[in-house]
């Protein structure tokens, strides 16, 4: 199944809703590390795809893909 590339904070939000995941702390910072380690998790897991876990993570940190 071809799943949309993760391009935005919201689409990382959106991939975690997924899995019933909702992270808010009120503190940004916070939420991008907290939703990091949701994301590594749910990669562990085999949950989601190398490249949905990839693109996610780039995104959290502020960095554009290929």
């Amino acid at each position: 199944m071809n799943k949309p590339s993760i391009r935005t904070r919201g689409d990382v939000i959106q991939l975690l809703k997924r899995f019933g995941i909702l992270v808010y702390t009120g503190d940004p910072e916070g939420d991008d590390l907290l939703m990091e380690e949701e994301l590594k998790e749910l990669h562990q897991l085999k949950m989601i795809e190398d490249k949905e876990y990839f693109q996610a993570v780039m995104v959290l940190r502020g960095r554009k893909g290929p």
